[in-house]
């Protein structure tokens, strides 16, 4: 186990800290580094051991995403279209690492919650609008998770009456031990057990062609809405709203600080690599391990596993169970956890896995709650339970917009984050990611409202709006320049006044080296190293201008549109 020394002088609670349990050394699943301690003068081994004791949750936060829901949605787009829609996974990636990397920051440098950042800069109307819809659809992918369970041990001849309870004595009892390592220990435990998606993929006998083929973007059978529901429902499950609020408070909770955002940063890389291997690997499983005729006949997670032992041996379908079963109970655990850090940082009560069930009441019996009403949702008919796992995945994808906005404004307030705050460059990224999910919802929209509407007329919809994105894009862009290189010379010189000990000459150097983007990037380093948040109760509430508040009230209108246009198509296709 690696363990390293401690400086009790830097013990301090820094400024936006709200609960002491958020601050001391950082004790990861495979060791411990000290408050204080630092990765200057370390030998490459000693930074990698470091880096082990760091990774949790980047790494924890992506297996989660392959969740109960996951596997049923991937299977379905494998069972259905083959690998054609390989490549929404692909543009995904950069989606995941944007939003997740933002919320990395965020976390780090200020010490608290996504919830708790909400409530204090945009106030309690937006914070409730926030935290309001993500426990609506956590409680329903929770129930989501719980299914799978059911299913994946009814495979091994369990009964709902056992699986669903014991999952969710088992759950509970894992977080509530008051020890973040021992509960990071047995996440760790059940990501190491996705080894399984490996040799599932190989007995499926997989074609690399067909594979490869699927990185083209195609929309097979026409741009109809069963197959943008589909495409809706995986970058729901994929890039999920929880998973914002999840890693924030999971960074803060392990005790992460900016310096070692990096390490954070190499973190997520992993996790993406691993959800992506797994997400790949259950859609060839259904792609290549079913047979041709039963493509559109997709139910649930629980028959791709019989038809895969029917098709592709016992051993393909057991695999495939225990991947299932795996996904929902990791996918349950980090979905409950994430709301019940929300909760948390929405009343300003204790939250961390750190304390124990009497010292964090709310916290636990949150959890519990929220566990039980699931689980117990959990026992409705098969046929409701079927159409709810890909209801709960285009919800998700619908209010992913709205989720990222605010992730984009908080990552834009300078008083949060000072020299931490977005650059153009990632603004640019994230206003692309933004429109994109929503021209992708709106057409959706479009063709649940008008059944009739061609494909060809549903590609000019999405081209024509794509047009408008780039050419607002290009607009932001021109206009903004200007600011940005003002701002990046206020910033070096500003931060160079700030350290001290420089002569007149020194300070006229850099000034001079701020202006031609010389040495910018050592200086904001330099800043950086040290900078965190203050009390938020101390920051100016940002203004907001009428163009603002008519934009986030057109992004709540548009929330209220799509997720009725998801209830529609789910309610066409009960019927």
């Amino acid at each position: 186990m690696a363990r390293f020394k401690s400086d009790p002088r830097k013990n301090q609670a820094p400024g936006a800290v709200l609960d002491v349990a958020h601050v001391g050394d950082i004790e990861g699943a495979l060791g411990t580094i000290r408050v204080g301690e630092t990765t200057t003068g370390r030998s490459p081994w000693q930074r990698l051991r470091m880096l082990l004791v760091v990774i949790g949750p980047g790494l924890i936060v992506m297996v989660g995403d392959n969740d109960a829901g996951g596997v049923a949605t991937y299977a379905q787009a494998g069972q259905n279209y083959g690998m054609a829609l390989l490549w929404t996974l692909v543009l995904l990636i950069p989606v995941l690492y944007v939003n997740q990397e933002m919320v990395v920051r965020l976390g780090a440098v200020t010490g608290v919650g996504h919830a708790k950042l909400i409530f204090s800069r945009f106030g309690k109307f937006w914070g409730a609008f926030s935290v309001g819809d993500l426990l609506i659809v956590n409680a329903l992918t929770i129930v989501t998770e719980f299914i799978g369970v059911s299913l994946a041990l009814s495979y091994f001849g369990v009964p709902r009456a056992i699986s669903i309870p014991l999952a969710a004595v088992l759950l509970f009892a894992v977080v509530a031990g008051g020890s973040f390592r021992r509960w990071e220990r047995f996440l760790f435990g059940l990501i190491a057990v996705n080894i399984v998606m490996f040799p599932l993929a190989f007995m499926v006998h997989p074609s690399v062609h067909d594979a490869a083929s699927g990185l083209v973007p195609s929309f097979p059978g026409g741009l109809n809405t069963e197959l943008l529901l589909l495409i809706v429902a995986i970058v729901g499950t994929t890039v999920a709203p929880w998973q914002l609020f999840f890693q924030q408070s999971n960074v803060v909770d392990k005790r992460l600080t900016p310096q070692w955002i990096k390490y954070e940063r190499i973190d997520l890389c992993v996790g993406i690599v691993v959800v992506m291997a797994g997400a790949i690997a259950i859609m060839a499983a259904a792609a290549f391990g079913l047979p041709r005729g039963a493509g559109g006949d997709f139910t649930d997670a629980g028959r791709v596993a019989h038809l895969l032992s029917e098709h592709a041996g016992q051993g393909a379908g057991a695999l495939f169970a225990i991947l299932l079963l795996d996904a929902s109970l990791i996918g349950a655990n980090a979905v409950a956890l994430a709301t019940s850090y929300a909760v948390g940082d929405t009343l300003g009560r204790r939250h961390s896995l750190h304390w124990r069930v009497g010292q964090a009441p709310l916290f636990y019996v949150g959890y519990a709650v929220l566990l039980g009403i699931s689980a117990a949702v959990a026992f409705s008919p098969d046929h409701v339970l079927g159409l709810l796992t890909q209801a709960v995945q285009a919800l998700a994808g619908v209010l992913l917009p709205s989720a990222t906005v605010f992730l984009a404004l908080l990552c834009n307030d300078r008083q949060v984050l000072g020299p931490w705050v977005n650059s153009r460059v990632q603004n640019l990224i994230t206003g692309v990611i933004v429109w994109a999910l929503v021209l992708l919802s709106l057409t959706l929209t479009v063709a649940t409202l008008f059944p009739d509407v061609t494909t060809r007329q549903l590609e000019w919809f999405f081209v024509g709006g794509a047009a408008v994105g780039v050419a607002g894009g290009a607009a932001i862009v021109f206009a903004g320049r200007r600011t940005d290189r003002r701002r990046a010379e206020h910033d070096a010189v500003g931060a160079a006044r700030d350290l001290g000990g420089l002569d007149p000459h020194q300070l006229a150097d850099i000034e001079l080296s701020a202006r031609h983007g010389r040495d910018h990037r050592r200086v904001l380093e330099q800043e950086r190293a040290t900078w965190r948040t203050p009390a938020l109760d101390t920051l100016e509430r940002p203004a907001w201008s009428p163009l603002r508040t008519a934009g986030m009230i057109a992004l709540r209108g548009y929330l209220l549109v799509a997720v009725v246009m998801v209830g529609i198509k789910v309610a066409q296709a009960i019927s």
